[in-house]
């Protein structure tokens, strides 16, 4: 089974070494792990619209080749996950391919987004903070159990991890293997 690994790793200055490292991690629990890593020595000419859509392109091909994804939700750059990571999530849903992810986070949606307009307040005040108590907007968590099965996996010991910590990675690979062994995929497709 083929993964796709979504999430803003590629970002990180070690990006090449963290994949390598996480498509290890899948091998042992016997999955195919793709990570979307460009190599600039193939895309880095032309415009940079055109390096964008080369890499936009590239990507889309990859998530076509994949069984499934397997999507870094820790947040970025704000309360939420990546924006192209749920982009990229949104496209297997759409496409009725299992999905999956995790987060280095264990602090809820609403804490992070409450602690965002503490540090930054907000440009349309009196817009109400979603207080669900998940892990993300709704519509991530829920995208997960109905397109996966399974929830977001968080930190087991509710403390947060840094960024590029891969032990919620693996513990979300072991749980995708063993759903897989025991069960089928909980879609509604």
């Amino acid at each position: 089974m083929k993964a796709y690994l979504a999430g803003p790793d590629v970002f990180l200055p070690n990006a090449a070494q963290h994949a390598a490292e996480k498509i290890r991690i899948c091998a042992i629990y016997g999955l195919t792990g793709l990570a979307p890593l460009e190599d600039q020595n193939q895309i880095s000419t032309g415009s940079t619209t055109d390096v964008w859509r080369a890499i936009f392109r590239k990507d889309i091909e990859m998530m076509e080749d994949c069984d499934i994804i397997i999507a870094n939700l820790t947040p970025f750059r704000g309360a939420s996950a990546d924006a192209g990571t749920l982009v990229e999530l949104g496209w297997f849903l759409g496409r009725g391919k299992p999905i999956f992810g995790y987060s280095n986070s264990a602090a809820s949606f609403t804490a992070r987004s409450l602690a965002q307009i503490a540090a930054m307040p907000d440009g349309l005040p009196g817009l109400v903070v979603e207080n669900f108590g998940l892990t993300d907007n709704l519509m991530v968590p829920g995208a997960l159990e109905f397109g996966g099965g399974l929830p977001v996996m968080l930190p087991p010991d509710g403390k947060d991890r840094a960024f590029d910590a891969l032990d919620v990675f693996e513990a979300c690979v072991a749980g995708i293997v063993r759903q897989t062994r025991t069960a089928k995929f909980k879609s509604a497709f």
